[in-house]
């Protein structure tokens, strides 16, 4: 044995001497000088390599310290050379080789297989040479692996040869081997992969030998793997196990790779599983059909383990980022269902403290859309102790809960009169000590307008401040049906900017039957499909028109806002206060 520390025995020397004469006899033409398949030459050509495979395996076998472990795979490695040898008989016989030599896919596929094997099987006992420290076995089974990819280029250079007859090479090449038969070497300095990452894969294979193999190599790594030695058997494992990826040979009796591929991705529970396909057949169209159909990957037979590794690492990070994304979307999905849940009852239980319409002194109805975020509107009445009404609107600039809930904290400090110092009597000392208590920089950068009024029914004298809001709107009748609207407001600024800025209150005497209306401006700041935004404007004219028999004014109004929206859900909040004064 060749840089064996062990002494050759005179039968071993023997036949190492005839290995070197046959490698440097060994011709690769396979053609004829008349261009003419020579049937016997490419024979002999093929069976150079084999019995250089043969040769070394035996070899190894015959050491009288070959471990245990070792003696399974060289016997596996010596029965695909002989497995080789009738397939050579058997194919390129002069009686039946125009009848076989058809089918290229078979022949193909027959030939490549053992060859395949004995090129896995040679590079595992390479690295359990090194793991086990009996590097001297390695020169001798890196031979082995050279000369069955020696065979793999003699067999293509034999079935697609330059000069071959137009018949045989139309038969040949109709597309399926349209490059020839590749393979690939492993680097034989550094046998040892590192450890894999972890996952369960699933390898299907209608052959022993190639599942031992490839299961063993990946065992090796770090992966789980399950094997399965038919596409039925290997659909009922997925079916009841899960797997991170699939490795599926193309060619199997029965229910082949591909139509298991097929079956996999049209199952709902399966389809996100990825698979890479393993055939010993290079074959553009297979390729493409297969990438089609969803597989994540094709490796042509023979690989070399790190190829082979890098391909899985690949497919299985993609596979990882999916999952992660399809975790993260769920997790927004979920987030979002409770966060809605969250809005709804929030928007609830602002609504639950709204007031109840009034029908005592004065008659008071609202309406409240709210938007599809819920918003910062909020509004109450409440009789004060000296008889007097009060009335309030405020709307805290943005949406979603933070507004929500300083909208619901300035509304109970006003209706609990929980102002220290306050007058709540008088509109401009409210929102003085509101300005100063509920300042932006206390309460996440948060703002408000507000309109605040107080009515004296005895005196009929309305009196009113606003901070940045939209006026009031009282509608006055002076004869007949002639009807006067004045705008109420006193031009304050928004509450929370300054704590120094200072308020003033408004006055106005109130003719009976008149109509006071307050609101916030999402009840006219509508923007419609034609992309002008509506104004205060178009909200006081249709305040002004009367109401039509039979249908509340402020159910009119929310129609109307609908109309010119074109959506069920306002972009703000609308609301709106109706006090018959």
């Amino acid at each position: 044995m060749s840089h064996c520390a062990a002494p050759k025995t005179p039968k071993s020397a023997s036949r190492h001497r005839q290995i070197k004469h046959a490698s440097q006899s060994l011709s690769v033409q396979s053609t004829s000088a008349q261009g003419k398949f020579d049937l016997s030459k490419i024979r002999h050509d093929l069976r150079t390599p084999i019995n250089h495979i043969l040769g070394y395996c035996e070899m190894l076998q015959e050491d009288e310290r070959l471990p245990e472990e070792f003696a399974l795979d060289l016997a596996r490695i010596h029965a695909g050379g002989k497995q080789l040898l009738a397939l050579i008989a058997d194919y390129f016989d002069e009686e039946t080789f125009k009848t076989k030599r058809g089918d290229v896919r078979r022949v193909c596929h027959d030939l490549r297989t053992p060859v395949n094997q004995i090129i896995g099987y040679s590079e595992i006992l390479q690295e359990d040479a090194a793991d086990l420290d009996r590097k001297h076995y390695i020169a001798d089974l890196q031979k082995i692996r050279e000369a069955a990819a020696s065979w793999l280029a003699l067999m293509e250079s034999h079935l697609l040869p330059a000069d071959a007859d137009a018949g045989l090479a139309a038969n040949l090449t109709g597309g399926l081997l349209a490059h020839g038969i590749n393979f690939e070497s492993s680097a034989v300095e550094s046998p040892i992969l590192q450890e894999a990452t972890q996952g369960t894969l699933l390898i299907v294979d209608d052959d022993e030998s190639n599942r031992d193999m490839l299961s063993r190599r990946l065992r090796r790594v770090g992966y789980t793997v399950q094997i399965a030695a038919n596409g039925a058997e290997a659909f009922r494992l997925l079916s009841a196990n899960p797997f991170d990826l699939v490795l599926l040979d193309l060619i199997m009796s029965g229910l082949d790779g591909y139509q298991l591929l097929l079956k996999i991705k049209s199952d709902l529970a399966l389809r996100e599983i990825p698979v890479i396909m393993l055939s010993a057949l290079d074959q553009e169209a297979g390729i493409a059909r297969c990438i089609e159909a969803g597989a994540e990957d094709y490796i042509s037979k023979p690989f070399s383990p790190a190829f082979l590794r890098a391909r899985i690492e690949a497919s299985l990070e993609k596979k990882r980022l999916r999952d992660k994304e399809r975790q993260t979307h769920s997790a927004l999905l979920t987030s979002e269902k409770r966060l809605v849940a969250e809005l709804v009852e929030a928007a609830a239980y602002i609504r639950s403290l709204l007031p109840p319409p009034l029908t005592d002194r004065v008659k008071v109805q609202w309406c409240f859309q709210p938007s599809a975020e819920l918003g910062g509107d909020a509004f109450g009445y409440h009789w004060l102790a000296n008889g007097r009404l009060a009335i309030y609107l405020l709307d805290v600039s943005g949406h979603g809960m933070g507004a929500a809930l300083l909208s619901v904290s300035v509304l109970n400090v006003i209706r609990a009169e929980s102002l220290a110092g306050a007058d709540f009597s008088n509109p401009a000392s409210v929102l003085g000590h509101l300005n100063r208590v509920f300042q932006m920089d206390r309460h996440n950068n948060l703002i408000f307008s507000i309109w605040y009024g107080v009515f004296d029914p005895a005196a009929r004298q309305l009196t009113y401040a606003s901070g940045g809001h939209p006026p009031a709107l009282l509608i006055e009748p002076v004869g007949g049906s002639t009807l006067r609207s004045r705008k109420l407001s006193t031009g304050g600024r928004l509450l929370g900017l300054d704590p120094a800025t200072e308020f003033h209150s408004g006055f106005c005497n109130v003719l009976r039957g008149s109509t006071l209306y307050v609101f916030s401006d999402g009840a006219y700041e509508i923007s419609g499909p034609d992309g002008r935004t509506r104004q205060l404007s178009d909200l006081i004219q249709q305040l002004q028109q009367p109401a039509a028999p039979g249908i509340c004014k402020l159910d009119a109004l929310v129609t109307w806002a609908r109309s010119i929206h074109g959506k069920n859900a306002l972009e703000d909040d609308l609301s709106l206060m109706e006090l018959e004064l």
